[in-house]
């Protein structure tokens, strides 16, 4: 029997349909699957060359607000994420405003104008496809964790009804207090990462030096398996990152701050002279000014004339820090980065560039504290009443950390454009914590 020619091309054409599916089936099986993490935006770049090329790049956002003791900021981390390869920071977008969380301790309906004011400021730099998939978080530091447990709670319940409005990836553990040995890691994991050696494990890593408006904390690697067995647990943290363990030193203390003239540091190197009135040695002898804390004004006023004003400060000073904060071994060895009022100071004495930070030694503060405390007594420095108090604070309290005076410190507030603070550390742990536990 003879088929017609065209029963031929129908059937081979049939043929032919089946036999594709049949490839393409099996092709879908075997692609690879993805792990199990949080949605990435990915953009293909099409790159000319002499044959067409794609290159396809993943992108995560992490959202970071620092709670802090003067104010509340806020870090939005783009990251570039390839397989088998740590993240890389594209970019960051960073806000502040005044004053803290903290201030709101007595109204905390007060506080949303600002966390709404830094949460559009997300929304403009993120995506909206992507609100869904990109971590929203706040971490508050010392102004919180010194106000009483109820006031602290009531805030940080404010923050998640907040946040839980916001669209974004938000969970209520997103939102608590850090420790502050948490910060030391975070920052030490934000420095060392800014520098590219933190993917490393031949390249040495720095220490972190931070000093703010209510804690002091010092964070550096231990390589030394008799160091870390000698010294309190409490002060050695370990951890994995990026598939790289690391042991840490990382104390924390809520040291009284001269600088932020708290109330408990008046109680350490003022002396009350009457109501409302108070009397340091560390201020020239004829400043008179006010000071409001706690809904009470005092007057703040400098020691009588005649006595010397460094050697009376110092003094004073000494006995606040002494037995306060702990001596560590091995920090002559290390390079240490520092922060906050340690930039701060050195910038009042014209030490370092007030926007690209240097290097200074620990013996610059001594003589400066000496400089500013006697220039003071002569009646100069008026405009800064509190330098001589702030500089012979910070030259104690390295001294007593263990610090020569020879030491040299690098003083920085970005590095390759980006701020110095623990808030990236603390949002690669949290990030990661969300991929393998499905919690911050």
């Amino acid at each position: 029997m003879r088929f017609p020619k065209l029963a031929f091309v129908f059937m081979f054409v049939g043929c032919l349909v089946v036999y594709l599916t049949y490839v393409k089936r099996h092709y879908d099986d075997s692609k690879p699957q993805l792990p199990d993490q949080l949605p990435l935006h990915r953009m293909d770049i099409h790159k000319q060359s002499t044959s067409a090329q794609v290159v396809s790049e993943s992108f995560q956002y992490g959202i970071m607000f620092d709670a802090g003791s003067t104010g509340t900021r806020i870090h939005i981390f783009k990251f570039q994420i390839e397989p088998n390869e740590a993240p890389k920071l594209a970019h960051e977008t960073f806000r502040a405003i005044k004053p803290g969380l903290s201030a709101y301790a007595d109204d905390p309906e007060k506080s949303k104008e600002g966390l709404l004011e830094l949460l559009n400021v997300a929304k403009d730099t993120v995506p909206e496809t992507l609100w869904s998939s990109s971590p929203l978080m706040l971490r508050a530091t010392a102004g919180l964790r010194l106000l009483p447990g109820e006031k602290a709670t009531i805030l940080l319940d404010k923050v998640r009804e907040v946040f839980s409005e916001s669209l974004f990836l938000y969970r209520p553990d997103s939102v608590s207090i850090m420790d502050g040995t948490d910060e030391g890691m975070s920052a030490w994991i934000t420095i060392n990462f800014l520098l590219g050696v933190l993917h490393g494990t031949e390249s040495p890593k720095v220490g972190m030096l931070d000093l703010g408006g209510g804690s002091t904390q010092i964070t550096f690697a231990l390589q030394d398996e008799k160091t870390i067995q000698s010294l309190p647990l409490d002060y050695v943290t370990s951890f994995q990152m990026f598939n790289i363990s690391h042991a840490l030193y990382s104390y924390s203390k809520n040291v009284v701050m001269c600088l932020n003239k708290s109330f408990d540091c008046c109680v350490y190197v003022f002396s009350v002279a009457g109501p409302q009135e108070l009397v340091s040695p560390c201020l020239a002898p004829d400043y008179s000014g006010q000071w409001e804390h706690a809904e009470v004004l005092y007057t703040v006023k400098g020691q009588k004339a005649g006595e010397p004003i460094y050697e009376t400060c110092l003094t004073k000073v000494e006995k606040m820090i002494y037995k306060r904060v702990r001596k560590i071994e091995g920090v002559k060895d290390v390079d240490f980065y520092a922060f906050s009022y340690y930039y701060d100071r050195a910038v009042d004495l014209g030490l370092i560039d007030e926007s690209t930070g240097g290097s200074v030694k620990v013996s610059d503060y001594i003589e400066g504290a000496k400089k500013v405390c006697n220039n003071m007594a002569a009646g100069g420095i008026k405009e800064s009443p509190f330098l001589c108090l702030d500089l012979t604070y910070i030259s104690v309290l390295l001294q007593e950390l263990d610090f020569p005076p020879d030491k040299e410190l690098k003083l920085a507030r970005q590095i390759n454009d980006v701020e110095t603070s623990w808030a990236l550390g603390a949002t690669f742990h949290c990030i990661e914590s969300i991929h393998k536990h499905g919690t911050c």
